[in-house]
């Protein structure tokens, strides 16, 4: 049983960590007993994080000095491939991680994690999808660390009106007209399923929670698996569309070659800076797909925070976890970072309101759908792509390739 912290022991056994300030500090209820030994803890988070988690880590060795002697290290980790990297050596692997949500029931059958303690509490404090996230079978085995890793439109207001951003092809023509692009990655499946979501075609994970179920060939319905694909031969074609990854949209936005693109929150802080007061953010916009305007769809998701159930000190690391999980630092994360809160109190402050990025992600999230899908479904749908972004060299009709694709995804 865990007791309280001891409040009162000296102070004198506190150590700073060296280039970094202070964080918002944040009451906990309960903290593992003293320990005058060497608590030695690693800390994976995204790069981008460094200066914001440094922080984090300074207040919580200044909130619970002289409980320990804490040696605590930040490392470098992308969340997006936490559980690759963990998996690699999950005894040697950090005692603290965030990971994207999409993760979790991978790391929980391999036994990664294990049920978080005072589940009620973290429930209540955090918004419920959040907390279905972090969830397997009700069961919650991380804490909720954003509401916001999903995608919306980017625009600069220079160039586009509030009516031109509702449709994808008026966008198109008027990035072409002024020789510039409106950006989206298509080596990634995650953007993909933007063209595919609302147009009837299914996609999800099986009930053995590890194969696909996609019927993004389908030949029935009013819109045809062939509908969206000849749709994207038609967005490619066109001289306003580009397709990047994540730093070449960064880098069109801040040379004035990309006016639009389809991007999450964790950019915003850097578009605002590109683009100052013509900076914009609204949700999805339609395209047109089988003669009609289809409005694009999108996975929701969120960043958890996970203690290594093999975590030498498993204790002083869920300390660590809720600190790093907490309201304060929620507020934090999105004051440096912009990132949307999980937290109910933290997604409420007038801040996170009055956000153009976290606005548009609450606008488009009607038309979006948590990502629940096998490791399979993501390189079928990159080799799709290319074949479509390189103008289906192989020669192959669209149903074919459609067909290929589904087979990769649904593969056993």
């Amino acid at each position: 049983m865990k007791r309280k912290l001891n409040l009162w022991f000296p102070l004198l056994m506190a150590l700073s960590l060296s280039g970094c300030g202070s964080a918002p500090q944040a009451p906990l209820e309960e903290s593992p007993a003293p320990d005058a030994g060497s608590i030695n803890l690693t800390v994976w988070g995204a790069e981008e994080d460094e200066e914001l988690l440094c922080q984090m880590i300074d207040g919580f060795k200044a909130q619970y000095r002289g409980q320990a002697d804490f040696q605590i290290t930040y490392m470098p980790q992308s969340e997006s491939h936490c559980m690759d990297a963990l998996m690699a050596d999950l005894e040697q692997g950090a005692d603290v991680f965030a990971f994207a949500d999409d993760q979790l029931n991978t790391l929980v059958a391999a036994g990664a994690l294990e049920p978080i303690e005072n589940a009620g509490s973290v429930r209540e404090n955090n918004l419920p999808e959040a907390v279905l996230a972090a969830s397997v079978n009700d069961t919650l085995y991380a804490l909720p660390l954003t509401a916001d890793n999903g995608y919306f439109l980017y625009y600069n207001k220079q160039y586009f009106s509030q009516e031109d951003i509702t449709s994808l092809d008026r966008m198109l023509d008027i990035a072409a007209a002024n020789e510039k692009k409106v950006s989206m990655e298509w080596s990634s499946g995650w953007y993909v399923y933007s063209l595919f979501g609302n147009t009837g075609l299914s996609l999800g994970l099986n009930d053995d929670g590890i194969t696909n179920y996609c019927t993004w060939n389908s030949t029935d319905g009013a819109i045809k698996g062939t509908h969206v694909a000849q749709a994207m031969v038609n967005i490619a074609g066109h001289p306003g569309f580009e397709n990047t990854d994540d730093a070449g949209f960064l880098e069109g936005v801040k040379n004035g070659t990309i006016i639009a693109g389809i991007n999450g929150v964790w950019n915003a802080v850097a578009v605002e800076d590109a683009w100052g007061r013509n900076y914009g953010a609204a949700k999805l916009p339609t395209y047109t797909c089988a003669g009609q305007q289809v409005q694009m769809a999108s996975f929701s998701g969120y960043k958890l925070l996970g203690v290594n159930a093999y975590s030498r000190h498993r204790e002083w690391a869920s300390e660590l976890a809720k600190w790093i999980a907490s309201e304060e630092n929620q507020k934090l994360r999105f004051l440096m970072r912009g990132q949307g809160p999980s937290n109910r109190q933290a997604a409420a402050s007038k801040e996170v309101q009055d956000s153009p990025a976290i606005a548009a992600l609450l606008e488009q999230s009607k038309y979006s759908r948590l990502q629940r899908i096998g490791s399979n479904f993501w390189e079928p749908v990159t080799l799709f792509t290319g074949e479509i972004l390189a103008g289906i060299p192989s020669g192959k009709s669209l149903q074919e390739l459609l067909d290929t694709m589904v087979e990769g995804i649904t593969a056993p």
